[in-house]
């Protein structure tokens, strides 16, 4: 391997690792918190890829698609934690994955309903449409740099909002103690359907960004979802930090595990699961609220 094909490996490694950070956080941020198992959490991926499809489709532009998206997805959020999440948060954890893999099974049935279940593209936009040459063989998107940086932009605002707001101290002081932070007069019910919507936004901009460079296609947030879990344990559950060091750790894997050991590149993320838990049971890193 030449090095232009290494450095557009790494390229597409940290653009795979940012990606699965955007929707991981938002999955670890909801347990962490609210202590919730959230198996619903790559649908939201889903509907954010199919919404980017189906309002670019009626806008013809993607970015404005992209903004009434997340409008649209952090109603989605708020209203599902008012109308069933709230009703877990004293449940056992087998109540929570049965009535989120409900959602599962609604939110598919539902795509395949309103928009069937075919295959979908969606168009890079015009401007970010270009590539930057490497070589004279080899050049890399644009689009794909794009993705990279607003991953980038977006995690170092959701590290400023967890740790340096007023919204993020009452994130924090819930995840430590309901209890007393209810007594002391905070609106607890509140702070968690912010996080919720929140964390469904994260997934379904996710999803709607990455649908150009991917497609739209039925089932794609199961596939999602496994992975995400995977990012999840490695990080270790609640950690924001953890869940950005596992994505970029099985970006890395993922991608050249595919380059040099294409027959078995499916078990390699797994792999390394494996051996931080037998390091550190626990994950990577340990909540840092």
């Amino acid at each position: 391997m030449d090095l232009a094909t290494f450095a557009v490996q790494c390229l597409n490694a940290l653009q795979y690792g940012l990606l699965l950070f955007l929707i991981a956080s938002g999955l670890t941020l909801i347990f962490g918190v609210m202590g919730v198992i959230n198996l619903a959490h790559g649908s939201f991926y889903m509907v954010g890829a199919y919404m980017a499809f189906t309002l670019s489709s009626l806008t013809g532009n993607l970015f404005v698609a992209i903004v009434v998206g997340i409008v649209l997805s952090v109603l989605l959020g708020i209203v599902l934690e008012w109308a069933l999440i709230s009703h877990l948060y004293h449940r056992d954890h087998l109540e929570q994955v049965l009535l989120t893999y409900g959602l599962i099974l609604v939110f598919e049935e539902l795509r395949s309903l309103i928009v069937g279940n075919d295959v979908h593209g969606v168009a890079v936009p015009a401007i970010l449409s270009g590539s930057i040459p490497l070589t004279e063989t080899l050049s890399y998107p644009v689009y794909r740099l794009f993705m990279s940086a607003v991953c980038l932009a977006l995690a170092g605002l959701l590290y400023l909002l967890i740790h340096r707001t007023r919204v993020g101290m009452m994130i924090r002081a819930g995840a430590s103690n309901r209890e007393m932070v209810s007594a002391l007069g905070l609106n607890i019910n509140l702070v968690y359907r912010l996080v919720f919507a929140l964390g469904v936004a994260l997934a379904a901009f996710a999803g709607m960004i990455a649908a150009p460079v991917s497609s739209v296609y039925p089932g794609m947030g199961t596939q999602v979802l496994i992975i995400c879990f995977v990012v999840v344990v490695i990080g270790g559950i609640g950690s924001i930090t953890g869940a950005l060091v596992a994505s970029l750790l099985v970006g890395v894997v993922d991608t050249f595990g595919k380059v040099f050991f294409a027959e078995y590149s499916g078990i390699g993320v797994y792999l390394l699961m494996a051996v931080v838990l037998v390091w550190r049971p626990e994950g990577l890193m340990k909540r840092a609220y």
